[in-house]
């Protein structure tokens, strides 16, 4: 029969050619074409005689025989064809799963499970989810969910498909980390979402001055698992590690883990601490400045409490120095883009926020980030472009809140009304969410209905100026002068007390339309360098006083304060 054999490395294969077979079977069909008895027989007088006669004999043998013959013959040829039909049948199933699952684009990393029994090592187990999905997030063809957005699938009570489905993922990386004195195990596993299919699994033990490279190696065997084109530059970038003191790199990740789980003007503080202890002990460390400056940021908002003129040059120190140690560190790039837009450094800004994006594509804040500085050119189709397509990359780190800003800005007011009810209805108490759908609804025609939003934000924010402020021009529109004045007056004792921006006294007497106050607290938004002043060429609340030359002369001065205007 016309049956190979090919023998692989690891398995062997049989098989026969389509062509064969039909050859095969037409030979054997030949031999006994004819089964009934000649009429007449030749006499056996020559050879081609005796030929005659020797094929008449055989014409006589028993029909049985023939029968028999053709009936193992069929038997056998559909043995054979029963066999390839099903040894294609199992090659196919197997080729079919090859190709029906998909490449995976997209990848989240949950929380890492302290292993230790120890609770106080839960920051190591934080910290290595984070550095992981840093690392990810450089990689061009993988999209890749911010550490925030995973947060709230530590310790889930849902299954891994609904949790990829949540995320909109294609795989899951699931993982554990066990410390044992100086010693540390990481053991790290690939599922596909939608299958809870595992396909593959490593473990890694190291000393723990070695984290940093099992870090390196970690993300370099994910990357090559789920088959991502990587280019040298993002080959370099996964490969680069260092050694670091045990003491310094837990100092580092203590600083993270609380920052991440900071509400309030003490905890960043706390960060700050650990931060500075870890470059007190190893001033090479890049990451412990970039925790330094995005720690000072937060400080530096309004409803902490501390001046941006006091925070800003730690800002920039910090992210200047981090990135002189490592210039691939797009967080760092991102820092100091936000701060020099602050400082009204547009093209600068923009410089950095491009590095940041080159470097880290997958970083949806940087896209929000951009956007502002987009909608603060008054370029705001390119703005509201920017801020979605960060929110497709990640809708929890991007939230509606954010989107909705960009969107006030742009006169927008009905699309951003409801991306704020939308995030409100899943988070009612999002104070930043309350105050900015007060914003809008004043902006809008209805202070009055902005009244309750801003109260709540108010209340929640126990009495934030940046809440007050909007909550007195929406009280002032609506009539409501008097409690409007009372609220005004409160926020001066404070200011008498300890920092208020200048920007709450702003958006109140715009409200009650005192043109005069408004502009002599915008000088002094000027001379602090307010927040509130990014946004002069598009801010809805302006819009009442653009006609008046001192408006004119403050956005001027605001676009050519350092001589390098973007435009």
């Amino acid at each position: 029969m016309p049956v190979h054999r090919h023998r692989h490395d690891k398995r062997g294969s049989v098989y026969a050619l389509t062509s064969e077979l039909d050859g095969w079977r037409e030979r054997r069909s030949g031999l006994v074409e004819d089964e009934g008895t000649p009429d007449a027989e030749p006499e056996p007088d020559s050879i081609d005689g005796a030929r005659a006669s020797a094929t008449a004999e055989i014409a006589r043998e028993p029909a049985g025989r023939f029968r028999s013959r053709r009936a193992l013959g069929l038997a056998l040829a559909g043995l054979i064809l029963v066999a390839l039909a099903a040894t294609a049948y199992v090659l196919r199933r197997e080729s079919a799963s090859r190709s029906v699952a998909p490449k995976v684009a997209s990848l989240a990393v949950l929380p890492f499970t302290n292993l230790s029994g120890d609770p106080a090592q839960e920051f190591l187990a934080d910290g290595m989810t984070e550095a992981l999905i840093g690392r990810l997030a450089g990689l061009q063809d993988l999209r890749v969910v911010s550490h925030t957005s995973v947060m709230r699938f530590k310790n889930p009570q849902v299954s891994l498909p609904e949790i990829g489905r949540r995320l909109g993922v294609d795989a899951i990386v699931e993982g554990s980390v066990t410390r044992s004195g100086n010693r540390i195990r990481v053991t790290a596993q690939l599922v596909r979402a939608s299958r809870d299919e595992h396909f593959w699994s490593e473990t890694y033990d190291r000393e723990f001055e070695d984290v940093l490279s099992l870090e390196s190696e970690l993300a370099q065997s994910i990357a090559e698992k789920v088959e991502v084109t990587v280019s040298g530059a993002e080959r370099a970038r996964l490969a680069a590690a260092r050694s670091v003191t045990p003491e310094v790199y837990e100092s580092y990740l203590k600083g993270r883990f609380a920052y991440n789980q900071a509400r309030n003007k003490s905890d960043f503080e706390t960060s700050v601490g650990d931060f500075q202890r870890a470059i007190g002990l190893d001033p090479t460390f890049a990451p412990a400045y970039v925790g330094l400056a995005a720690a000072f940021t937060q400080l530096g908002m309004v409803n902490i409490g501390r001046s941006p003129r006091e925070t800003r040059p730690q800002v920039l120190t910090a992210a200047r120095r981090a990135l002189e140690l490592d210039p691939s560190l797009a967080e760092a790039h991102v820092l100091l883009a936000n701060t020099e837009q602050e400082q009204w450094h547009w093209a600068e800004a923009e410089r950095e926020y491009r590095s940041a994006l080159d470097l880290s594509p997958n970083d949806a804040d940087a896209y929000w980030q951009y956007a502002l500085w987009l909608v603060c050119q008054g370029r705001t189709d390119e703005a509201v472009s920017w801020v979605q397509r960060g929110r497709q990359l990640d809708p929890v780190a991007v939230s509606g809140n954010s989107v909705a800003w960009i969107l006030f800005q742009s006169h927008r007011f009905e699309e951003a009304a409801r991306e704020l009810r939308s995030a409100l209805a899943v988070r009612p108490d999002d104070q930043h969410a309350l105050t900015t759908l007060g914003f809008v609804l004043s902006a809008s025609g209805r202070s009055a209905d902005a009244v309750a939003p801003l109260e709540r934000a108010v209340f929640l924010s126990s009495g934030s100026p940046a809440s007050t402020g909007v909550l007195i021009h929406a009280y002032a529109l609506s009539g409501r002068r008097a409690d409007a004045l009372r609220l005004l007056a409160a926020l001066e004792r404070r200011r008498a007390a300890g920092y208020v921006p200048a920007a709450a006294f702003v958006n109140g007497y715009l409200g009650l339309g005192d043109t005069d106050a408004a502009f002599h607290w915008l000088e002094q938004a000027y001379a602090e360098q307010s927040n509130i002043l990014q946004f002069l060429k598009v801010h809805p609340f302006f819009d009442p006083i653009r006609s008046d030359p001192r408006f004119a002369d403050l956005i001027r001065r605001v676009w050519s304060e350092s001589g390098r205007d973007s435009r």
